[in-house]
């Protein structure tokens, strides 16, 4: 079992500052490893089709909705499912969630809690770039916590890891169905059929 995490927005609780107002963790889960090999290679084959080079990197907040939807429809009928939390930043209290790294860990550590059903002796792929100091100690803040669902934790480079590409759309899909843009209600539908549970929190 492999499993992808990434974000959208930022943990910061600066808010009408420059902070997001919400936060989302995805979660994205592949039973089979030769599922995931499937879903690389058909986001490679995107790639070609629409002309870019080999290094692009998908992102969702600097993709246009043409290719936000290309991406999501090309890897619409592959066999992975996700999990997501969307932390609602205007209704958090404690001093706890104002530092960045404590709110980071406690927000991929819900959607673990959400997820645990599903997991059985995962690798979980964590985002290296940024911090790596940081992302160890999540790693580490993971594996206590969820135990023995977890069986390797590995920091990879998103820029050379299709499937953290897609946890990142995955991410910017269902962070953007909670907002009140005019396409909020363009990306999740397209992979409604993979999602397990979206939490929203705190109501």
């Amino acid at each position: 079992m492999l499993v992808f995490i990434d974000e959208s927005g930022d943990p910061g609780l600066k808010l009408g500052q420059g902070s997001s107002p919400l936060f989302c963790v995805a979660l994205v889960i592949f039973e089979e490893n030769e599922d995931a090999e499937a879903a690389d290679v058909a986001i490679d084959n995107l790639r070609s089709r629409l002309g870019l080079r080999e290094s692009y990197e998908f992102h969702f907040n600097n993709s246009s909705r043409a290719m936000r939807e290309s991406f999501l429809n090309a890897v619409a009928s592959h066999n992975f499912f996700y999990h997501g939390i969307i932390i609602n930043k205007a209704k958090l209290t404690g001093p706890g969630f104002r530092v960045k790294e404590s709110f980071y860990k406690y927000a991929c550590g819900l959607v673990f809690e959400n997820a645990k059903p599903q997991l059985s002796q995962a690798t979980v792929v964590i985002d290296g770039s940024g911090s790596r100091d940081f992302r160890k100690q999540l790693a580490t803040y993971l594996r206590r916590r969820i135990g023995p669902l977890i069986r390797k934790v590995k920091l990879q480079d998103s820029r050379r890891n299709n499937l953290l590409q897609l946890a990142d759309m995955v991410a910017g899909a269902i962070n953007r169905s909670f907002g009140c843009k005019s396409d909020s209600a363009v990306y999740r539908p397209l992979l409604s059929h993979r999602e397990l549970r979206a939490q929203f929190w705190p109501r």
